[in-house]
């Protein structure tokens, strides 16, 4: 019996040691800063911190480094490459550098300069030695070549313990532990990851979804229907199983209704996809086979899409080697619309079901466009071109195995970054890097709709793309929680921000960039025996400069904030409108977040009325704000009146405004004791655009 007994523990101790090794615990030792993540942001804040001279740790959650920019991201959103600074434009130097060797043109000569174009700028840029179009693969290699040239431990698919794995002191984490045991201690964490697994874990505040544009005083957050037009559907497209008939129920990931009214917030994400490394090269291609438990079903909207004009499927962006980084375009395209809002709190296992299930789409919607006999043979041909690169992702079937996790949580701090900062409405104080990408969100969810005839047709929501006018600096307080919640973490990727200034933050350069400045704040917090919300940021400031991070650029700044300017102020959005007239932000400068334009057409029933009220009686200089443009109207009626009498004067807005570049003056008109004046703007008869952004009031005497 006794021997039946010890031979039952042996087992057990040996199924224990040599199963499930990972069952023991085992400490990783004490560092100065711990860095939980495995993206571009993880391995720059790394590396800062050991220039710095501490000790570090990258803890990643991913086997791969480098998240999106090794991940299938090789067509770099970069804005205005001049704000890229630091270590973020050291990789893309350090890229450039790689393919000045003949050989790492293995499938293509060394192309001439503009040989691959770029986002917005040359691909291969030798004026300033950088490479903006990269393979996964090199992309992937410099990173990996980061952390060994600076000897940097890295733990590779390690997953924090989401339930029990912080250890905290108060507000103060101690230590993270993994599911496999492994245990990190130290003085500064950093959640670099972008889901922001460790934030939440540690407490930390946090959102998901669209904010209301009301709460803060934004104009392209919320729902967005009017805004929709971009990878729109192109014609009607019945949303039914069978055409005609709503009782046999709508097609897979069509919506019934929105859930409210532009402009509402909601609880819903933008769209995700996988980028794809694809190419056209026979010598280096994957056929694209077709996946298994295919239906048809899914795709059934795709085909109805191209029987209403849809011709364009997803990018071909160009990337060295024949290869290229394919994303979502049109109507129907990789975005798996609707398939990943359980993403951002879902466990580890949902986030694996919920990658697959991209992954079989895309596979299934080139599969359908290259072999389905209802898609247009021109199509089937030009698609069958294409197929995986066969020396990408080889450990997981060619495929990225990174999602692209366009938006998941973002912290909510005490200071949050909105549409407004980015366009100079509102002050940005701590600069720590700059942002310049547009606001960009894809689509959030596809609906039923009703067409000019009276049809239900499907649509897509969400879709915004507004540059906000110039580079803009982003605030130290977005990487920083509330400190009674967590004073030794830093966030750089899971920003605190809005959902659409989060649209244009969340550009992989800028995400290498607060990386960066995210580790400076840690070793400058620990030097100066301080938490990184009291760091004095004149110290942070200092040492970002001569890190070569750039933190202000020289604009003439889009717009301009109406709580800044002189006198009395009413922007457009407060005046009595008449008649419909269209909102744009394109040409500065103008006040607040964009003006009104009259379309040049229908000019007879549009006028905009500024009616100010309570007023102190005396005299005041009225005037009016437009944007410059050579196709406006040279004679655009502008009246003041009060009781007092009234002025009148024709402006030409082909000529910039005289009053610092914003204003134009109309005249003086006195104000009686009811404390009124109307300025009001007529496009009746005018020659050309008429624009209309704000009006002024300066007391004279």
């Amino acid at each position: 019996m006794k021997k039946s007994i010890v031979a039952l523990l042996l087992i057990c101790f040996i199924v224990t040691v040599c199963v499930t090794p990972n069952a023991v615990a085992s400490d990783e030792g004490q560092y100065d800063v711990v860095v939980y993540g495995g993206t571009c942001a993880a391995v720059t804040c790394a590396v800062q911190v050991k220039k710095m001279g501490k000790s570090v740790v990258i803890v990643s959650p991913d086997k791969h480094l480098g998240g999106l920019s090794s991940g299938g991201l090789g067509a770099t959103d970069s804005g205005n490459r001049a704000v890229v600074g630091g270590l973020s434009r050291e990789f893309y130097h350090r890229l450039w550098q790689y393919y000045q060797r003949d050989e790492a043109w293995t499938f293509q000569p060394m192309p001439r300069e503009n040989g691959i174009p770029g986002q917005g700028g040359r691909g291969i840029d030798n004026q300033t030695e950088t490479m903006w179009v990269f393979e996964p693969s090199v992309a992937e290699k410099t990173f990996d070549g980061f952390v060994e040239e600076y000897k940097i431990p890295l733990y590779r698919s390690e997953r924090l313990d989401r339930e029990k794995g912080v250890k905290k002191s108060g507000a103060t984490i101690e230590a993270i532990t993994t599911l496999s045991n492994k245990t990190f201690r130290g003085k500064t964490f950093i959640d670099a990851t972008y889901e922001g697994d460790l934030m939440a874990a540690a407490g930390v505040s946090y959102r998901t979804g669209r904010e209301a544009n009301s709460e803060y005083g934004e104009t392209l957050d919320g729902i967005q229907v009017g805004r929709a037009i971009y990878h729109q559907f192109e014609g009607f497209v019945d949303p039914y199983v069978e055409k005609g008939k709503p009782e046999s129920g709508l097609l897979p990931m069509v919506h019934e209704k929105i859930n409210g009214n532009d402009g509402e917030g909601d609880s819903l994400i933008q769209s995700y996809n996988i980028r794809m490394c694809l190419t056209n090269d026979p010598k280096n291609m994957v056929k694209i086979e077709k996946p298994e438990n295919y239906d048809s079903l899914d795709y059934e909207i795709l085909i109805r899409s191209i029987e209403a004009g849809q011709n364009v499927f997803i990018t071909f962006s160009p990337m060295p080697n024949y290869k290229t980084d394919s994303n979502n375009n049109k109507a129907v395209s990789t975005d798996y619309i609707g398939g990943n809002y359980e993403y951002p709190d879902g466990t580890y296992e949902q986030r694996e079901e919920i990658y697959e299930k991209h992954r079989l789409w895309q596979q299934g919607l080139l599969w359908t466009l290259q072999n389905d006999p209802r898609v247009p043979e021109d199509i089937r041909n030009s698609i069958s071109k294409w197929g995986l690169a066969k020396d990408e992702f080889v450990d997981n079937g060619n495929w990225s195995p990174q999602l692209y996790v366009r938006e998941a949580r973002r912290m909510k701090s005490d200071f949050v970054i909105s549409e407004r900062h980015l366009r100079y409405l509102e002050d940005t104080d701590r600069s720590i890097g700059m942002g310049s990408y547009n606001m960009d969100s894809h689509n959030i969810q596809r609906y039923v709709a009703t067409d000019k005839e009276g049809r239900a047709t499907v649509r897509n929501e969400g879709d915004v793309q507004v540059n906000p006018g110039a580079p803009y600096p982003i605030d130290y307080g977005g990487i920083i929680p509330k400190k009674d919640e967590c004073d030794n973490l830093l966030v750089p990727v899971c920003v605190s921000c809005t959902h659409i200034a989060f649209g244009s933050i969340r550009m992989e350069p800028v995400f290498m960039v607060l990386g960066q400045s995210a580790g400076t704040a840690a070793c400058l917090s620990q030097d100066a025996g301080v938490a990184p919300q009291d760091l004095d940021y004149k110290v942070l400031r200092e040492q970002l400069l001569k890190d070569g991070q750039v933190l202000e650029y020289e604009v003439n700044r889009p717009s301009v904030s109406s709580k800044k300017l002189p006198g009395i102020v009413m922007d457009a959005k407060a005046a009595q409108v008449k008649g419909a007239w269209a909102t744009n932000n394109v040409t500065a400068t103008f006040v607040d977040e964009d003006y009104l334009h009259d379309e040049n057409v229908n000019k007879s029933s549009k006028s905009v009325s500024f009616p100010f009220k309570s007023l102190k009686p005396g005299k005041y200089e009225c005037r009016v704000s437009y944007s410059v443009n050579p196709n406006r109207a040279t004679n655009v009626s502008v009246t003041a009146k009060s009781s007092k009498g009234a002025i009148q004067k024709a402006v030409n807005q082909k000529k910039a405004p005289e009053i610092d570049g914003l204003f134009t003056k109309i005249g003086e008109l006195e104000v009686g004791e009811d404390g009124e004046l109307t300025i009001t703007v007529d496009a009746e008869g005018s020659n050309g655009y008429v624009i209309v952004d704000a009006a002024q009031l300066v007391l004279v005497k």
